[in-house]
């Protein structure tokens, strides 16, 4: 495989030229994906009728009803518009709902637009001076806008400000300003084939906790063309095992430490894996992600987050299997990764209150535990951890990852970056973890200017 490998120029033009123009090179990992095809509908006014489908543009006041503001008082009505990066039909209908609710008792009007392709439809919208109201917007794009001064500041102004959960905060902060709430959150757990573990002669008690434990498993379950675990050979996996190695990308203050001790040794573990046969990649089994071939029988365990609960349930509804929290490493640390958006405002948006009294609603703990029935989210705030998990108890190692998780390293400039972090652990297999990090640092600190 041909892998791309980013130098220092090639790096800092690119920089330059997306700060320019805010357009953002990709997705981030989340429960709420793009839909296949963009569509229209509006939520309901106070009348209670469907207005009229508008473009994702700044909308001027309506003049009607008075709206509730966060923190008490009233806000003059106005037309809001919303773009969304939709899973499905469910979210998309929730988010609809949502909206409509909001405009039946503020008077206001939301506007929901499904994106077909977001991260472009927002660039497009902030270049052409038409951006919407209120957006869907990744961890590893905050950075970006907010530099490019694109993106309103309000978070902190949020009456459940504090509610959120701290990695979910602090992946939304850029030069120490907490820009855009939380939507909802995911984290990695470990997948388990309960059949395939039974067979294998385990039990409960063998769940691995730790590495030596899931290389032992792992070897066990691997049998024939079935693989003990599959996961992508991708970052947004794979580096869940540095910080159960005590390490990240960055430290505490921000400065890279991509080539630690820590990080050389957790990739070199997830090599060994691979070359004792335990571990495959998805494309070794034929599959397009790990959760397929977990689903189809190929794979024992996997390491994937929430969005393959759903998956589960349509397309391997017969397929028995537990969850559990990804194991420690050898000095015991626990570590996950947390895949989050959150509910951008546009610095230029004429109704910046009522945008935010939207969100305060959108966020709210009734509000999160009704998105979390609808399309299966984990609502990003504390106080609704106990009514999510009373809906669903299985799923206690998601939420219980997101104390010790690590989200995107929040800098502008990163996406490149992590594009060819990626495109090398391709050849992870075949290649020396060391050298890998080491070109990753290099460029991380050309990125970050240290």
């Amino acid at each position: 495989m041909i892998r791309k490998h980013v130098g220092p120029a090639a790096i800092a033009a690119g920089l330059a030229v997306l700060l320019a123009s805010t357009a953002c090179s990709s997705t981030t990992a989340t429960s709420s994906g793009n839909s296949a095809a963009a569509s229209t509908s509006s939520a309901a006014s106070a009348s209670g009728g469907a207005g009229s489908a508008i473009a994702p543009a700044p909308a001027g006041s309506t003049g009607a009803a008075s709206a509730p503001a966060p923190g008490g008082g009233s806000l003059p009505a106005a037309q809001l518009s919303i773009l969304i990066g939709s899973s499905g039909q469910a979210e998309t209908d929730s988010v609809n709902a949502a909206a409509a609710a909001w405009g039946k008792s503020s008077g206001s009007t939301a506007t929901v637009t499904v994106a077909q392709d977001l991260v472009q439809q927002l660039a497009q919208g902030f270049s052409s001076g038409k951006a919407p109201d209120l957006f869907y917007l990744g961890a590893d794009q905050v950075a970006n806008y907010a530099k490019a001064g694109n993106l309103l500041a309000y978070a902190d102004k949020l009456p459940n400000a504090a509610d959120f959960y701290p990695a979910l905060k602090a992946s939304f902060t850029y030069d120490g300003k907490f820009y855009c709430a939380p939507k909802d959150f995911s984290t990695l757990a470990l997948f388990i084939n309960t059949a395939m573990f039974t067979k294998a002669g385990l039990t409960d008690a063998d769940i691995p906790k730790n590495w030596d434990q899931l290389e032992a498993v792992a070897k066990k379950l691997t049998a024939g063309k079935v693989a003990g675990i599959s996961m992508s050979p991708e970052r947004d996996r794979l580096d869940a095992f540095m910080v159960q190695n005590g390490s990240y990308l960055v430290d505490a203050a921000g400065k890279p430490t991509v080539n630690s001790e820590q990080n050389v040794a957790a990739l070199t573990y997830v090599k060994k894996l691979y070359t004792d046969g335990s571990l495959k990649f998805p494309k070794d089994l034929g599959a397009g992600w790990a959760g397929e071939a977990f689903g189809k029988g190929e794979a024992a365990m996997t390491i994937e987050g929430n969005w393959l609960l759903g998956a589960m349930a349509k397309d391997y509804p017969k397929v028995g299997y537990k969850v559990a929290e990804l194991p420690t490493g050898p000095s015991g640390t626990k570590g996950t990764l947390s895949f989050t958006n959150c509910w951008g405002i546009s610095a230029t948006t004429k109704n910046a209150a009522q945008a935010e009294a939207l969100v305060a609603y959108l966020t709210s703990t009734q509000q999160q535990l009704t998105f979390a029935k609808g399309f299966g989210v984990i609502p990003s705030i504390k106080s609704a951890a106990a009514g999510y998990l009373a809906q669903k108890p299985a799923n206690a190692p998601f939420v219980n990852g997101v104390a010790y998780a690590k989200g995107v390293v929040n800098a502008p400039g990163i996406t490149d970056v992590m594009t060819d972090f990626n495109s090398q652990l391709q050849g992870l297999p075949n290649s020396n973890p060391k050298t890998i990090l080491d070109s990753v640092q290099g460029n991380l600190q050309t990125a970050l200017g240290n």
